[in-house]
């Protein structure tokens, strides 16, 4: 298993797992890798540090000599990834917890406020006209950045 660093064209950083160095390339060529943050179908493999298994037994690295005193062991994430991260899991919750009413949304978020339905969670699709107004009678709403349905796998 060869588990990749891959970042899209908009420098979203993500992980995919392949069988093997040609999986990876199989399915870059059919267009069946995208980012999952933004749907991107234009994927790269980005430089990683290998594992390598160099036969030494876990005793062995159990023993070795832990870093001498004043001295820290460091390691380095992408610019963003964290971000990126919390992004995805909020929006994630959001998708979780909310019904998508499509283009129905300012007149299902007016009835509600108006008491003609059930208060829920919503989310949809309107102008920002529209949203406007329906803030300006008092009814709370939220843009939420356009993106693609999240993919379930993501890690």
């Amino acid at each position: 298993m060869k588990v990749l660093n891959l970042q899209c064209a908009h420098q979203h950083d993500f992980e995919g797992w392949f069988a093997s160095e040609v999986d990876f390339h199989q399915q870059l060529d059919r267009g069946l890798l995208s980012c999952p943050l933004c749907g991107d179908a234009q994927v790269r493999k980005m430089l990683s540090a290998p594992r390598l298994n160099l036969g030494r037994s876990r005793e062995e690295a159990a023993a070795r000599p832990a870093a001498a005193e004043g001295q820290v062991e460091l390691g380095r994430t992408a610019p963003g990834s964290e971000l990126q991260g919390r992004l995805l899991r909020a929006m994630r919750e959001v998708m979780q917890q909310t019904e998508d009413v499509g283009e129905r949304f300012a007149d299902e978020a007016r009835a509600m406020h108006h008491g003609e339905m059930e208060q829920r969670n919503i989310r949809g699709r309107t102008t920002p006209d529209v949203a406007m107004e329906l803030i300006e009678e008092g009814i709370e709403v939220m843009p939420l950045p356009s993106l693609p349905p999240l993919k379930e796998t993501l890690q």
